[in-house]
């Protein structure tokens, strides 16, 4: 028990704000976000980039507002203000190119590349990534999956404090190898 202050402790204390170190640089960042490890927002042009209310950027997004591709020919970079709009994911590994809007209500598949404007209520993925579905269907077919499927509660997860027995439980319940948890 012990362990588990300590490790929640300096988990709490040694935790970025990454948020508030972007907003500092001059991201416009709305409210409730959500910014992992490991993401990259293109420091040489912060103030070329919006991200709304509820958006979560997963793990080593990249997201760039400069491509200096032209720069040896031209003598000039290109630059793109990017809008990630209100309530949208972007999956792990993810790149948003410059000049890109983002949607609002819209999911981005992990490792995708997103060289053109997504669609509001869509679900894109792939390099380059491609709208592969309405975001009512993809949520549709989840919560279909949810009754044929294992659904956990918070308490199997980190946050919760699961344990190795739980976690073993979790994957002997997962027979078709997915499940859901909160």
């Amino acid at each position: 028990m012990l362990k588990k202050i300590i490790n929640f402790l300096y988990n709490k204390l040694n935790k970025q704000d990454y948020v508030k170190d972007f907003k500092k640089r001059g991201v416009k960042i709305g409210e409730n976000c959500k910014i992992q490890r490991e993401v990259i927002i293109d420091y040489s042009h912060y103030w070329h980039i919006s991200i709304g209310d509820n958006v979560t950027l997963a793990p080593r997004v990249h997201i760039l507002a400069h491509d200096a591709s032209t720069k040896i020919h031209l003598n000039y970079a290109k630059i793109g203000k990017v809008d990630i709009k209100d309530n949208v994911f972007i999956g792990a590994g993810s790149i948003i190119l410059p000049g890109v809007i983002i949607g609002k209500n819209s999911i981005i598949g992990a490792a995708s590349v997103v060289t053109t404007d997504i669609p509001e209520n869509t679900v894109a993925s792939g390099n380059p990534a491609k709208v592969i579905s309405s975001l009512e269907r993809f949520l549709l077919k989840h919560k279909k999956l949810m009754t044929e499927n294992p659904v956990f509660s918070e308490e199997y997860t980190l946050r919760g404090n699961v344990t190795e027995k739980m976690k073993k439980e979790m994957n002997d319940k997962m027979k078709n190898r997915i499940g859901y948890v909160i």
